[in-house]
């Protein structure tokens, strides 16, 4: 395993990080992740992950409902693995309680409230990074990020990071934050992969200047990426939100996702693999997110950090992407 600092700090994370939206409590009755897996079958999975030195696990209070964290804590308690040696990262902002006042969003109210009730399906004291799960716009950003500071000068949270949005409003509340004094962000959880590189016009540049870490939810866009055009896996089959997030720009994709299934091959390695291998090949990118649901999901995300692309082959796989609506709020 290779291991870099996550942004500006001293923090080591694992090239890859192990996204833990895979595991929960199964069903649409407990989210909007149906294909999740519970505890028992996510056991052998987070194994492999450890034993290939995977530290980085991030997760999500609105993940199956909190089913995710709970899996995730009892995880961690089963291995026995070392609290300082591996990093914890958790998410706020989605509705808990749906159609209740005070159920979601950004709000003091809300920050304080979460924070405890993650720690606790956690069962941990902390965790190192804690994540707006993306920005509430209904919530003055003062508001925000005073909680969030707050937050960590608690000792509930070591850093604090974002997740997809426009980058005035990154730069906005990170000098919202220094004005103040209080605590920024130290990393970006944004949108980004082969299908679509919008990142690429404003907020990389932006983190790269500002030394932010760069750690992209769904690199292989929901599986998308992972395998040929039109295949039907179970988890097509239920997964509403890859839809919803992917299906407008079909016609743009399937070119993209053609072309990288021919380069894979040509390169005899999966499509998952060259897909990551692209992204990892951007001094950028700390770590990112896989999502995964089987053990050979694992090794073959870490086998990607030792694949190392031409200039030929990285121009080939971005030569068909042409520019997608931009999708500052996704």
């Amino acid at each position: 395993m290779k291991y870099v600092k996550l942004g500006n700090t001293g923090v080591d994370v694992s090239r890859i990080c192990l996204g833990m939206m895979s595991f929960g409590k199964p069903g649409s009755e407990h989210g909007l992740f149906p294909w999740a897996r519970d505890f028992d079958d996510a056991k052998p999975i987070f194994r492999k992950a450890i034993e290939l030195g995977i530290n980085y696990f991030d997760t999500a209070n609105i993940y199956q409902l909190g089913t995710s964290e709970e899996v995730t804590g009892k995880l961690i308690r089963e291995y026995g693995l070392d609290r300082d040696d591996i990093v914890v990262a958790t998410k706020v902002r989605m509705e808990m309680r749906p159609g209740k006042p005070n159920g979601g969003g950004l709000s003091r109210k809300e920050i304080l409230s979460e924070i405890d009730k993650s720690l606790k399906r956690l069962g941990l004291d902390y965790v190192d990074l804690y994540t707006i799960h993306r920005l509430d716009p209904l919530t003055p950003m003062e508001e925000i990020m005073e909680a969030l500071h707050d937050v960590v000068k608690s000792g509930k949270a070591r850093y604090i990071g974002a997740s997809t949005m426009y980058a005035w409003q990154f730069e906005r509340l990170q000098n919202i934050a220094q004005n103040n004094g209080w605590t920024k962000f130290v990393a970006m959880q944004n949108h980004y992969n082969l299908i679509y590189r919008e990142e690429e016009r404003e907020m990389i540049p932006l983190c790269e200047d500002r030394k932010i870490g760069i750690t992209p939810w769904s690199p292989l866009a929901g599986g998308r990426l992972a395998h040929t055009w039109g295949k039907v896996t179970p988890r097509v089959e239920i997964d509403e939100v890859s839809k919803w997030v992917w299906d407008s720009t079909n016609a743009l994709d399937k070119v993209v996702i053609d072309n990288l299934e021919a380069l894979a091959k040509a390169r005899g390695i999966s499509m998952a693999q060259m897909a990551l291998a692209w992204m990892l090949s951007k001094p950028y990118v700390t770590a990112p997110i896989v999502g995964t649901t089987a053990v050979s999901h694992v090794e073959e995300a870490v086998a990607a950090l030792d694949i190392v692309l031409s200039a030929e082959e990285i121009e080939a796989l971005e030569n068909p992407y042409v520019t997608h609506p931009v999708l500052g709020m996704m």
